[in-house]
């Protein structure tokens, strides 16, 4: 059942009457089904490094990926434009929230990329130097001539967009109801660099599953929070934003909704919030679904390698530990160094972004080179999702997650964490940075509620194959219904 909370109906200064409507309607949007929206999604970031003598290094930083933490931000104030006074008067109330971009940002955008400065091309014939010339001058030329941001802000504007106060920061989240009675109530947590947009094709499927294969007794209330700083939410004022903490904010926001009974999920940083969540046990939390296995980092040594798919998941890791963690270990020790070039060059961001993972670097890269989509990797989701981060400027701060990380480690050095005390489902999808096998999963879930290994999608699985994804989320939860 869902409480709803009583909201501030004073008008916050710089919105205009024709952006906004009462509060009492924006809360009321939050009933009524969602309209099918398209693709909006977007993409992902790494860089490699060899250096042997900093393995060691990120070894000790990564165990900590068991328990996580997550980043400070910056918004500017124009995005926050719409919110900017409510909070003084209720730390608790729930805002509508409308993103409204000044015109001039989007064309000093445009300006910016056309001036960029290319380096030269790169001299091997895979992404092992980093993002290839041909991709990101493709990019570049979609970005500035074919690609439209209204039509993403626009999409955004038909879902009901809240803003609430939780432990000092203001938290962006996305609420859509299910249409169907009895559904039930699901937080799901984006990752870095990934944001809201991500999870957006996801909402349809899990609101109105009659319309995807599904049944009534399938649905889901959605709930979407953008982490802190991140997209439209706050910047935190205080250090010590990791997983737990907002594993508790997450927490007082479904309290906040009225919601008693609730699931969650996550993947990338979002597993790791979840994965705290599902340890924490907040009141109301029945159950977790994961697709990334953040806790094998720090016990790969202690995993089995019997089987083939195991021998390929250690495989996978030791790839990663050796040449695909180059943006983990750069800005988990100097955040603030990358992000002067992520806030001043758009395609420096743009690159930044795309260089995560092999496989989702070459669906994103034919997708701009080739014009070959796969699944909801378009051209358009993947602008979607870039863009917002420079709308927001939030690229360094964002990036702080991973300082904040190696914080956590410092304190929490080899500690054994917490049990989880909620069942634990996880999916496994074939393009993961490591596909994780049952056997894997269950030395990190003892006592594993649900597994599955899907034929199609990779580390962006809710924003690539969002139907898939949605099912896999109904399966896991179904019987806790």
């Amino acid at each position: 059942m869902r409480k709803q909370q009583p909201h501030t109906s004073t008008k916050p200064e710089g919105v205009d009457a024709t952006e906004r409507e009462g509060d009492s309607e924006v809360m009321k949007a939050a009933d009524r089904p969602w309209p099918q929206i398209q693709s909006f999604n977007h993409p992902r970031c790494t860089g490699g490094i060899h250096a042997r003598c900093r393995v060691k290094r990120f070894e000790r930083l990564i165990r900590a990926i068991k328990t996580g933490v997550i980043a400070t931000a910056t918004v500017t104030s124009f995005m926050l434009a719409s919110t900017a006074t409510a909070a003084e008067s209720n730390d608790t109330a729930v805002r509508p929230f409308r993103v409204t971009i000044p015109e001039k940002e989007i064309v000093e955008l445009r300006r910016r990329i056309s001036t960029t400065r290319w380096p030269t091309k790169e001299l091997v014939g895979d992404r092992s130097q980093g993002v290839q010339l041909a991709t990101l001058k493709a990019l570049a030329r979609f970005w500035t001539t074919d690609y439209d941001w209204r039509k993403a802000e626009a999409r955004l504007n038909t879902l009901p967009q809240f803003v609430t106060k939780i432990d000092g920061t203001d938290i962006h989240f996305i609420h859509v109801k299910s249409p169907h009675e009895g559904a039930l109530p699901l937080i799901m947590t984006h990752g870095w660099p990934g944001s809201v947009i991500e999870l957006l094709e996801t909402i349809g499927p899990l609101t109105d599953p009659t319309k995807y294969g599904g049944t009534p007794a399938d649905a889901f209330h959605v709930v979407l929070p953008s982490l802190p700083g991140y997209g439209f939410s706050g910047q935190p004022t205080d250090l010590g934003w990791d997983s737990g903490r907002i594993a508790r904010a997450w927490a007082v926001l479904m309290e906040r909704l009225g919601y008693t009974r609730y699931v969650a999920q996550g993947g990338d940083v979002g597993a790791d919030v979840t994965d705290a969540m599902a340890r924490q046990a907040p009141k109301g939390l029945i159950g977790v679904h994961l697709n990334l296995l953040t806790g094998a980092l720090g016990i790969v040594d202690k995993l089995p390698k019997k089987s083939e798919q195991e021998r390929a998941a250690a495989n996978a890791v030791a790839t990663f530990k050796a040449s695909g963690f180059g943006y983990f270990l750069e800005q988990s020790t100097r955040p603030q160094t990358i992000g002067y070039s992520l806030l001043d060059s758009p395609i420096g961001l743009a690159a930044w972004m795309l260089d995560h993972d092999t496989d989702s670097y070459y669906k994103i890269s034919r997708a701009f080179v080739e014009g070959r989509t796969v699944g909801r990797l378009t051209r358009e989701s993947i602008v979607d999702n870039i863009t917002l981060y420079w709308l927001t400027g939030t690229g360094a701060s964002a990036a702080r997650w991973y300082w904040e990380f190696g914080q956590f480690l410092a304190k929490v050095g080899d500690q054994v964490p917490l049990p989880v005390r909620v069942p634990v489902g996880f999916t496994t999808f074939p393009g993961e940075l490591w596909a994780a096998p049952r056997s894997w999963v269950e030395a990190v879930y003892p006592g594993l509620a649900y597994f599955n290994q899907v034929d199609r999608g990779g580390h962006f699985a809710a924003w690539e194959e969002p139907t898939l994804f949605a099912s896999e989320l109904r399966a896991a939860f179904r019987p806790l219904r």
